[in-house]
């Protein structure tokens, strides 16, 4: 039971706990009454050896075991009895000394969930932003889309720019041959010069090259001056296919119609999803901005962490540099964390399983790895799926949050 709650700091509570000591004897003794009935001793029928031999046998083992139930529910009981919230492991206060027959007292100093004083989230007000889609926008992922199922054919024609050339080449200073390499003409880490011997020359055609490599070209011949004899063994050359009801239908709709329809629709789904990002962040800057309270030292160092592990792989600066930096982000990191923990609660939500299972499926999807992949990073990030299940409970928050809001028609 609860005996005392001093606040150390507004998020940081010191509690002191008794457990009674009949709560502690009657556990102990049911314990070693059930091994007495299981326990086999020599000189004794199965379950009939006496008890003292039990509690001299066992008894130190059976303490520690019940101690081990015992100081974990007491506590959880102490604080509810205190009426806070833990966000950080208790630090024991010294060590136990138990005692049998005598009241078992411990300290415990942890941090809590602050109190957020007249919490205020309705009818807060936001820019609305129209949604619009133009036909050009439209037409521009149509063309994209036509783009991505460009495909190289055999030509007969003379090479162009952008063709994928076959060529066999001997190289002169280094004597090395090479069969069947593909070229894109214009593109990659051989000069211009080597691309230029193969404009205008028809298939089954040889040519030369002089070319001079520069010292940090990627390729064997870096820093050299030598000369190329090629053949042209095969010219393909990129074509786009025809955006027609056949194009449509083998991306899976009706016709051309159904494609631009889907597209407009696809378009508009993403913008409503932007836009609503932007107002969720004009959102909870207001929050932050009305609602002042500490943050927990704990949830910071952990937030702070996190931060600074992510930034020291593309930045050079001590940690203590990059920590100072970014602890002003982190604290609002933390405080909009706590205020959307605290609405959700407030105003009930949840996340089911069917959510979560719709939640990995779309990030499968959308990252293009097995739903099973998906789990088995958050498990090895966070050792479990909490921070996953907490990603969609303040998305669903800020839904709410946003559904209440009042929005305001061109920044009025």
């Amino acid at each position: 039971m609860l005996k005392s709650c001093e606040d150390v700091t507004s998020t940081r509570k010191r509690l002191t706990i008794e457990i009674p000591s009949e709560a502690t004897e009657s556990a102990i003794k049911k314990a070693l009454l059930d091994l007495q009935h299981k326990t086999r001793m020599p000189g004794f029928r199965p379950g009939k050896a006496p008890f003292v031999m039990i509690e001299k046998r066992f008894g130190k083992e059976v303490e520690a075991e019940v101690l081990d139930k015992l100081v974990p529910d007491y506590f959880l009981q102490a604080v509810k009895e205190a009426g806070v919230i833990p966000v950080s492991r208790p630090e024991m206060d010294g060590t136990l000394d138990f005692r049998r027959n005598e009241p078992l007292s411990m300290t415990v100093t942890l941090d809590v969930r602050p109190v957020v004083e007249e919490l205020v989230y309705e009818g807060i007000a936001v820019n609305d932003i129209p949604v619009e889609i133009t036909e050009e926008e439209v037409q521009t992922v149509i063309s994209n889309l036509i783009e991505d199922k460009a495909t190289y054919e055999p030509v007969e024609d003379e090479v162009s720019e952008g063709d994928l050339v076959t060529v066999d080449y001997t190289e002169k200073v280094d004597e090395a041959v090479a069969k069947d390499v593909v070229f894109k003409v214009g593109e990659g880490p051989f000069p211009r010069e080597f691309y230029n011997a193969f404009i205008g020359k028809k298939k089954d055609e040889e040519c030369s090259a002089e070319v001079s490599f520069p010292q940090d070209s990627k390729t064997p011949f870096a820093g050299k001056e030598t000369r190329f004899e090629l053949k042209i063994k095969e010219i393909k050359r990129r074509c786009l296919p025809v955006l027609d009801d056949e194009f449509a239908k083998d991306l899976g709709l009706e016709d051309l119609k159904s494609l631009t329809d889907k597209v407009r629709e696809n378009m508009t789904a993403l913008k409503i999803r932007e836009t609503d990002m932007l107002k969720h962040k004009e959102i909870l800057g207001k929050l932050i901005e009305t609602h002042d309270f500490d943050v927990p030292e704990s949830l910071l160092n952990s937030q702070l962490e996190a931060m600074v592990r992510n930034r020291a792989d593309n930045d050079e600066r001590p940690d203590e540099a990059l920590s100072a930096e970014l602890r002003p982000d982190a604290e609002r990191r933390v405080r909009a964390s706590v205020l959307l923990e605290i609405i959700g609660e407030k105003e009930g939500v949840a996340v089911s399983e069917e959510e979560m299972k719709s939640e990995i499926l779309a990030l499968a999807g959308r990252f293009y790895v097995s739903p099973e992949n998906v789990v088995k990073y958050y498990t090895a990030r966070d050792g479990s799926l909490a921070g996953l299940r907490n990603s969609v409970f303040e998305r669903k928050v800020m839904d709410l949050l946003l559904s209440k809001a009042t929005l305001q028609k061109g920044g009025q």
